[in-house]
C-alpha cells in the first residue's frame, strides 16, 4: 500500500487563548505552558459533513483520481451532528462515489485504524483504491465552563487516499482497558421502558494518567514498529505524532534520543483535532515540501479506549 493523495480542510473562526480567558479561567501564560497551543480552529457556521467533502476532494484531486474510481471509504469519526447516516456515507454522496462506506471510532488513534484496515483490504485484493478521512469535532464534546479540558481542541478534517504498492512497511493497532481516565457519554433519547435515563457528561480527561499513558505507548509503539522493520530510531526521517500535547510530544522525542526538526508539530495553531490530526499535518508537510521522496516515515496514535497505533512506511509522492 502507498500513499497518493492527501487533503484537508478547516474551519475558519480562529480562537485564541485570550479569547478563552475572557470566559475561563484562564490565560495565554498558563494554556501556552501546559499544552504549547496559541490557537485552534473552532467550527463556527460551518458543517463537520462539509469539511470532511472538502478535504476528500483535495485528496482526490491530488491523487488524480475521481470518486468514481475509489472502491472503499473509510471514516473515522468521534462525535459529529449524524449518528446515522454515517459520515462516510455522507462525503460519498459529495464526492460522487458509489463504493461500499463505513465509520470507524477508534477516538484518536482513528487514522492509524484505518490505514491498517485499508491495508488488509488492498492485500486480500478487495480493493485498489481507498478514500481515508478522519473528520472531528471534538469541541462539542467539551464544556465550555472546564478550562481543562476546552482550551484544548480544534476541529478539522484531513484525508489520505491509498492504493497498491509496496511503500508501507509495517503497522500495528492495539487496544487496553482504561476507560476511566478519558470518556465522553453523550445524551440518548429517553424510553419509558429504561430504569434510568442518560443525561449525558461532558468529556472528562485525568490528564496526569493520560500523559503516562500517551507517552508509554508511544515510545513502546515506535520501538516495537522499528523492532518489526530491523530500522534504528535514527533511520526514521520523520516521526509524526497525534496532536495533543507538546509535553508529550517532547517527552516521546527525549526518550527516544532524537532531535527535534524529526519531530514535526501544529499544535500550536491547530489544537488536538483528535483523529485529524496526523493526517492534517501529514497534508500540511506534504504541500509545504518537508516530506520528500523515499523519506521514511513514522506515525503514531493513542486516545480513548486507551487505543494505540504505529506505521512506518517510505514516502512516495513529491519525487
Amino acid at each position: 500500500m502507498k500513499i497518493i493523495g492527501t487533503g484537508s480542510s478547516l474551519p475558519s473562526l480562529s480562537v485564541t487563548n485570550e479569547m478563552l480567558s475572557v470566559f475561563l479561567d484562564t490565560s495565554d501564560e498558563w494554556i501556552r505552558s501546559r499544552t504549547g497551543i496559541l490557537e485552534r480552529r473552532i467550527i463556527s457556521d460551518e458543517n463537520l459533513k462539509d469539511l470532511a467533502i472538502e478535504a476528500s476532494q483535495k485528496a482526490l484531486d491530488d491523487a488524480g483520481l475521481t470518486g468514481s474510481e475509489l472502491d472503499y471509504i473509510i471514516c473515522s469519526n468521534v462525535v459529529n451532528y449524524y449518528v446515522t447516516p454515517s459520515i462516510s456515507c455522507l462525503v460519498a454522496g459529495g464526492i460522487q462515489a458509489a463504493c461500499p462506506c463505513v465509520d470507524l471510532n477508534a477516538a484518536c488513534t482513528g487514522f492509524l485504524y484505518c490505514l491498517d484496515m485499508a491495508a488488509a483490504y488492498i492485500a486480500a485484493k478487495k480493493a485498489k483504491n481507498i478514500l481515508v478521512v478522519c473528520a472531528e469535532e471534538p469541541t462539542r464534546m467539551c464544556s465550555w465552563k472546564d478550562r481543562n479540558t476546552a482550551v484544548l481542541f480544534g476541529d478539522a478534517a484531513a484525508a489520505a487516499v491509498v492504493t497498491e504498492g509496496d511503500a508501507f512497511r509495517a503497522s500495528r493497532i492495539s487496544a487496553f482497558h482504561r476507560p476511566e481516565v478519558l470518556y465522553y457519554q453523550r445524551p440518548l433519547e429517553d424510553c419509558p421502558f429504561v430504569k434510568y435515563q442518560q443525561r449525558g457528561v461532558p468529556l472528562y480527561m485525568n490528564g496526569k494518567e493520560v500523559f503516562k499513558l500517551a507517552v508509554n505507548a508511544s515510545t513502546q509503539g515506535i520501538e516495537n514498529i522499528l523492532a518489526d522493520t530491523g530500522l534504528t530510531a535514527d533511520q526514521v526521517d520523520h516521526y509524526i505524532l497525534h496532536q495533543a500535547n507538546m509535553r508529550i510530544i517532547e517527552t516521546v522525542r527525549t526518550q527516544l534520543r532524537q532531535p527535534p526538526h524529526k519531530f514535526p508539530h501544529n499544535i500550536e495553531s491547530r489544537g488536538n483535532t483528535s483523529s485529524a490530526s496526523i493526517p492534517l499535518l501529514l497534508d500540511e508537510m506534504h504541500r509545504n515540501g518537508t516530506l520528500q521522496y523515499g523519506d521514511t516515515v513514522v506515525l503514531c496514535g493513542f486516545g480513548a479506549g486507551f487505543t494505540t497505533g504505529t506505521c512506518l512506511f517510505t514516502w512516495t509522492m513529491n519525487e
